[in-house]
């Protein structure tokens, strides 16, 4: 069993004014078979910490550990974390002008297999993936997100998933910005990701809706950088109902 260990993670960002701590000991452990949900206000770290476990430049790890498998990811270029195993399905995802997304999808295939796939069943592949998100073919052709809605680019992102296979994907906000129909396909695919059982998903979002979708195993709510409650898929419910104002003002009331 593969297992995702976060331990006393401290991380800061650069601002304008010098850098700012965002992360204030994290803990948490996915392991294989297992999502996890990640709920909390806005600017509660949610996404510094997917970036982080990613090694984002801009994001700055101070203390603490982060392992797959045993193996110290804080030590490791972005690419080696890939090939260690660990996927970021990114909030925003970036636009590469004059990269195909086929040409992406194989050279990130290879990169991390070490061998290019065969190019008939990779093509086959790729149409494959792309038609079950409700991708037509013709945008492997087209440059990596360039002129992609927002909810194209989220299913985009679940295409690389599907072909990538990675043991723990970290979802960022993947249903920011889809509609009804695109959540429900985003999250299909999801499912088929982890339906063998022997993959972790990291699933960060605001709202509940995308939990009738994918079933998290754990709910973990986060506030002020930090791990506030952690419970099972009721905790998600409570939370809808309640909101975090109480996670917010235990965290002022400690300030």
């Amino acid at each position: 069993m593969s297992s995702l260990t976060i331990t006393d993670l401290h991380a800061e960002v650069e601002t304008e004014n010098g850098p700012k701590e965002i992360l204030k000991g994290v803990n948490l452990t996915v392991k294989s078979g297992e999502v996890h949900a990640i709920m909390g206000p806005n600017g509660s770290g949610k996404s510094t910490l997917a970036y982080s476990l990613a090694g984002h430049p801009k994001y700055h790890i101070t203390s603490g550990s982060v392992t797959l498998d045993g193996v110290e990811l804080t030590a490791l270029t972005v690419d080696q974390r890939a090939k260690a195993g660990l996927f970021l399905a990114m909030q925003y995802p970036v636009e590469v002008p004059g990269v195909s997304v086929a040409n992406f999808l194989r050279t990130a295939r290879t990169a991390l297999s070490g061998e290019a796939p065969k190019v008939r069943t990779w093509v086959k592949e790729v149409n494959d993936a792309m038609d079950q998100l409700g991708l037509d073919s013709s945008f492997a052709s087209r440059s990596l997100n360039e002129g992609f809605s927002g909810g194209e680019k989220k299913r985009n992102e679940i295409v690389q998933l599907e072909l990538l296979n990675p043991k723990f994907a970290v979802l960022d906000e993947t249903d920011s910005g889809l509609d009804i129909d695109a959540l429900r396909i985003v999250s299909e695919g999801v499912n088929r990701y982890t339906a063998n059982g022997d993959r972790g998903v990291l699933l960060i979002t605001h709202y509940t809706r995308i939990l009738n979708y994918i079933k998290p195993d754990f709910v973990h709510v986060f506030v002020d950088g930090r791990v506030a409650e952690e419970g099972g898929p009721e905790l998600a419910d409570s939370l809808e109902i309640e909101g975090y104002d109480r996670f917010v003002k235990a965290v002022k009331a400690d300030a």
